[in-house]
């Protein structure tokens, strides 16, 4: 027999009431200390190398010092870095890389006058306390990432060798806490996020209990490499005809058109150039939180040393597009590309070509996954690339508007990765 209305209002009373006694609680639990200590610092050189080591060893090469030093020294101006490390007695158990960021609404996409490209605009506004009636070109907020915003993936938090995550969560979110707190000294900070986590950190959940709230995003697409591929071209001879005629496809176009592949070893001499094609990529997405200044990729090639590739298209004295990948442990992370879209418009595939490079980057470094990220799906997935889902978790300093939160997120939409096997049977990767 359906509800009546009377006992669909009291239904309705008591999920509110029980979602109000477990915010009161959550409250209660936020303002509680965990007993853990705490160091903060604004630059990482500040903490005791051999602690921050200890921590990070082994895991996301964002968090080597050098590589954070590069961040601090030759990163987007927007960015500001903040760490903590977090303590067990005397033991360092934990590390935090988090970086505040300040975004404008030019930032966001609010100059794009079409309406799927202010969807996001519009979103990040209202995440960040905007009356609906002010501009969004003169939004100007800081947030707080817990997080590296000059890639994807889980690079802003590291546990301990031997520590279980779920027991030390309540103390990453009790020192963004007091991060966020110690920033009313330069400037309100309103949104927090806690970027880039997938699955497999599941213990994540505890995030929950301080008004965290997780945004599915765009899916990284990740490919497996075989150990069996001791070069690109056993990848190219793993697939089918279709797709091997197709690769081989886009290489001959590029030589007809006068163009060659190339590795780059140094990448001072073409920083400028670079940065041209970088920004002819970076300018044409509707959201733009960072950007790169010219020094970034040339200094963090030094910094990485042998676990940094670079290769370039060159059409006779003129670089046209170029690829970097980083390796991050067994995985090789395709980072940053660029390329004259001018070029590409007069039929050059330069995108697929500098995505395939990648895979024979992975390959050389000796990686066993290849992440690609979280743009242009397609062309990944016909590359043999997988999706991994993966969200961002957020927390606004607002009770009124971090009750909301929840709502607000699950309303936001996320493309979804094509589902594509370019592997001939008996040479598909294990996963």
């Amino acid at each position: 027999m359906p509800e009546s209305q009377q006992e669909k209002g009291k239904s309705r009373i008591r999920r509110i009431a029980t979602s109000l006694r477990d915010a009161r609680n959550h409250q209660r639990e936020r303002r509680r200390p965990t007993g853990l200590g705490f160091v903060f610092a604004d630059r990482v050189s500040y903490l005791d190398p051999q602690r921050w080591d200890h921590v990070v060893g082994g895991q996301s090469v964002f968090l080597r010092r050098d590589i954070l030093q590069t961040i601090e020294r030759h990163g987007p101006d927007n960015i500001e870095p903040r760490y903590a490390l977090i303590f067990r007695d005397d033991q360092a158990v934990a590390a935090i890389a988090a970086q505040v960021v300040t975004v404008s609404g030019k930032q966001i996409g609010a100059e794009k006058k079409a309406e799927a490209q202010a969807k996001p605009a519009r979103l990040l506004g209202r995440l960040l306390g905007k009356a609906a009636h002010k501009s969004k070109a003169r939004l100007q907020e800081r947030m707080l990432i817990a997080g590296n915003l000059l890639s994807w993936g889980f690079h802003g938090i590291a546990f301990a060798k031997g520590e279980n995550p779920a027991e030390l969560w309540p103390g990453i979110a009790e020192a963004l806490y007091r991060i966020r707190r110690a920033e009313r000294l330069t400037g309100q900070t309103d949104l927090v996020m806690v970027k880039d986590l997938t699955p497999h950190q599941d213990s994540v959940d505890a995030l929950r209990r301080f008004s965290y709230r997780p945004l599915d995003t765009e899916p990284n697409m990740v490919l497996d490499l075989d150990p069996a591929w001791r070069t690109y071209e056993d990848y190219l001879g793993a697939l089918d005809a279709k797709y091997r005629r197709n690769a081989r496809d886009q290489a001959k176009k590029l030589t007809a058109g006068g163009c060659v592949i190339e590795s780059l070893e140094n990448l001072e001499p073409h920083a400028k150039r670079l940065h041209e094609l970088y920004l002819s990529v970076h300018g044409n997405a509707s959201v733009r939180l960072v950007t790169l200044p010219e020094a970034y990729l040339p200094q963090l090639a030094r910094a990485a040393g042998q676990d940094f590739r670079c290769s370039a298209i060159r059409r006779g004295e003129e670089l046209i597009g170029f690829v970097t990948t980083l390796r991050d442990g067994a995985t090789a992370i395709a980072y940053y590309i660029g390329f004259d879209r001018a070029a590409a418009g007069e039929g050059l595939p330069l995108y697929l070509r500098l995505l395939h490079a990648t895979i024979g980057h992975g390959i050389e470094l000796g990686c066993r996954r290849l992440s690609l990220g979280r743009t242009a799906l397609e062309p990944k997935a016909a590359l043999g690339a997988k999706p991994e889902p993966m969200s961002v978790w957020m927390r606004h300093r607002v009770p009124a508007l971090n009750w909301m939160l929840g709502g607000l997120l699950g309303a936001v939409p996320h493309n979804e990765a094509p589902e594509r096997n370019p592997f001939k049977a008996a040479n598909s990767p294990k996963a």
